[in-house]
């Protein structure tokens, strides 16, 4: 018989949620497993071409006898490295069916070709 974590555990159990990322010619999009998790307990954060998704998947106790507990329970955090052509300010972010999607705009990198006279 499973034991409930205890309120030490949950403070202290750290889990990860499985991104898929892929791109096309106008963007990025970032999928995250999120299952049971409120939108209100996930934040996404932008620092220094750093994007952050971070949250908590919280243990429900109830009157109910547990005979298993395999899921992981806790606090979160997952950081990617943005390239330099992402359109920060244009972000989309939606939440359907336990996941999470991040629509990341590509910015237009415009070439900027320059003459240097040398003296």
């Amino acid at each position: 018989m499973a034991k409930r974590p205890s309120q030490e555990g949950l403070l202290s159990a750290d889990w990860s949620p499985s991104v898929d990322i892929t791109e096309n010619k106008k963007s990025f999009l970032i999928k995250a497993e999120l299952p049971e998790v409120n939108k209100e307990d996930v934040k996404v954060n932008i620092d220094k071409n750093i994007l952050t998704i971070s949250g908590e998947r919280k243990f429900e106790i109830n009157d109910e006898k547990e005979h298993r507990i395999e899921r992981s329970f806790g606090t979160f955090s997952r950081s990617f490295s943005l390239p330099e052509n992402i359109d920060a300010s244009n972000i989309h972010a939606a939440s359907k069916n336990g996941m999470l999607y991040l629509t990341l705009p590509k910015a237009e990198i415009k070439e900027q070709q320059q003459q240097i006279e040398i003296h």
